[in-house]
């Protein structure tokens, strides 16, 4: 063999002893490669997940919302009736006895009049707070008095100054009562 095919030979050897590391290589490589995008893809799903969750809340809050807003719907002009309802209760309220023919028979249109506006708010479902000699409520009265008196017990409403309502299930106004404080002698005044 000559030199020439020698050096062919030997550069054939090493060739082939290279292509197996290089092969290697490349292939360390592809799989470092697949393995970065193979993470990649994993964190791209949560991503997606996360982002569809987040998407399904949103929606859920939203019809919520809307439908908190449409079963309340109203409560503005309602809140607006409620002044002219009181005025219309003190008016009524008014000493029949000394009243002409003419304003009798006025107040007595009044009444009719009071009485339709009553049940139209009954029917778009406005209540009134029922309060009167009932234990005093937090979350529907006020307290705006307070009075002493042995004939009640204590935190019973002794009179209402002003009508609370409900609308639905809400309060959308808390009542203005009287309260009964029971006074009780303190331990020092006993001794």
């Amino acid at each position: 063999m000559s030199k020439e095919e020698a050096n062919i030979t030997e550069t054939v050897e090493e060739v082939k002893k290279e292509m197996p590391k290089k092969k290697k290589e490349k292939d360390n490589k592809f799989s470092k490669e697949l393995e970065r995008l193979n993470e990649e893809s994993k964190l791209k799903d949560e991503k997606i997940l996360r982002l569809s969750a987040e998407m399904q809340n949103m929606r859920r809050r939203f019809d919520e919302e809307k439908a908190r807003l449409a079963k309340y719907d109203g409560e503005d002009i309602i809140l607006k009736m409620l002044p002219i309802l009181d005025n219309m209760e003190h008016a009524i309220k008014m000493d029949d006895n000394d009243l002409t023919d003419e304003v009798s028979k006025f107040l007595s249109g009044f009444k009719m009049i009071y009485g339709n506006m009553v049940d139209v708010l009954n029917n778009c479902g406005i209540e009134e707070i029922k309060c009167l000699h009932e234990p005093f409520d937090e979350a529907s009265m006020n307290a705006v008095l307070v009075e002493s008196t042995d004939e009640f017990d204590d935190n019973i409403v002794l009179d209402v100054l002003q009508k609370g309502y409900m609308y639905k299930d809400k309060v959308i106004r808390p009542a203005m009562v009287k309260v009964n404080k029971v006074e009780t002698e303190t331990l020092d005044e006993q001794e």
